[in-house]
């Protein structure tokens, strides 16, 4: 931050008698702005709405990353050390020209957190939070990282909310839509796998989108991504623990909350541990339900189902698991992201609820 665009917020934040929202502080900016530039020869060489976005990017917005946030090609923002500052276009990676202080990091990530609970410090190294536009936020801090704190957001496009837009965008077929818009319609059970970014929240929303204004849809999430809309949607998160280590909630006992709330359909933003035996004994009692899964393909998908319960506890083995996905699974969805940054829908199987070799049998709905 220049010296000049410094004494600029100086003016502008004596000039607000209360924090205020962006109009307020785009007001305060012009005014004051448009005097300098009148008076101060110094400024002469300034552009004027340059000056006014600089302001209100780092009194009302995230700074030098604001520009980032506000571009709709931009999918995700991370930061590797102050002079490392990436971001992902359409699956490509390009490193930025932007440079930040590691105080300005900090102050960043704590103006993001400031209203979301959650905090990041020497007790608590890793933070997840959802910022005020649905973007993820996701911070590392040394000693975890090795000297700089990294932060990762991830935005979530606006544009695409249906399984239309997905045809559009030529993610899938308008015949295969029309195939899993019907799935959903008779209260099918749906696994969406892929590997990271390709697109796996984006589909399970678009699914939930085809029956949201006609079912009550309880989400849980380790932090909000999902946005279904739709008049009856109820939304859980986890919680980190306090200072004092109690407090916490989590995605199992968010399932089990769910429960007890009438829920149409229960979805769980990501399976990733324990919670996944939650989610198969909720499915099995007949209700409907969905959720992503981390996965090379939609047979690894599978497996990886019939893995991670086995984590809830001694007592829990194969013998049990196995026979629950394959009774409560319908369908699995693999999304893939290619070498050209573009997102597809790669295969869609259907489980039969027989069991062979000790795997869910399948069958090919899409390849």
């Amino acid at each position: 931050m220049t010296n000049v665009l410094q004494g600029i917020l100086e003016a502008v934040r004596s000039d607000l008698t209360a924090p205020g929202s962006a109009e307020d502080v785009r007001a305060a900016a012009t005014r004051r702005i448009r005097g300098l530039l009148e008076t101060s020869a110094e400024l002469a060489d300034f552009d004027e709405d340059a000056l006014i976005t600089s302001a209100v990017n780092e009194l009302a917005g995230f700074g030098q990353l604001q520009p980032f946030l506000d571009d709709p090609s931009i999918e995700e923002i991370w930061i590797n050390a102050p002079d490392a500052v990436f971001i992902a276009r359409a699956g490509v990676t390009e490193r930025t020209n932007t440079r930040l202080e590691p105080q300005q990091i900090r102050h960043l990530v704590e103006r993001m957190l400031v209203a979301t609970g959650r905090r990041v410090d020497s007790s608590s190294p890793f933070v997840d939070a959802s910022l005020p536009d649905g973007s993820r936020l996701h911070v590392v801090i040394p000693d975890i990282t090795s000297v700089h704190w990294s932060v990762n957001i991830r935005k979530f496009s606006q544009s695409v909310k249906t399984l239309d837009d997905l045809v559009a965008r030529k993610s899938l077929s308008r015949k295969l839509s029309d195939v899993l818009s019907a799935e959903m319609s008779r209260g099918t059970n749906i696994l969406v796998s892929g590997a990271t970014q390709a697109g796996k929240t984006t589909m399970l929303n678009a699914l939930l989108y085809s029956v949201a204004h006609r079912e009550r849809i309880v989400t849980v999430e380790e932090t909000f991504e999902l946005n279904c809309g739709g008049p009856d949607v109820v939304a859980m998160q986890c919680r980190q623990a306090n200072l004092e280590g109690s407090g916490e909630v989590t995605l199992r006992r968010l399932i089990k909350e769910a429960l007890r709330m009438r829920p149409d359909r229960l979805v769980v933003g990501e399976v990733r541990e324990a919670e996944s035996l939650d989610l198969l004994i909720a499915l099995n009692s007949g209700l409907p339900g969905a959720c992503t899964i981390h996965g090379n393909s939609a047979r690894d998908a599978l497996a990886k189902l019939c893995t991670l319960p086995l984590l809830a506890g001694r007592n829990i083995d194969s013998g049990f698991v196995v026979p629950a996905v394959a009774a409560s699974i319908g369908l699995v969805i693999h999304c893939e992201l290619n070498a050209r940054g573009e997102r597809r829908v790669r295969e869609v199987v259907r489980v039969t609820g027989d069991i062979r070799d000790g795997m869910p049998e399948t069958e090919v709905v899409f390849s």
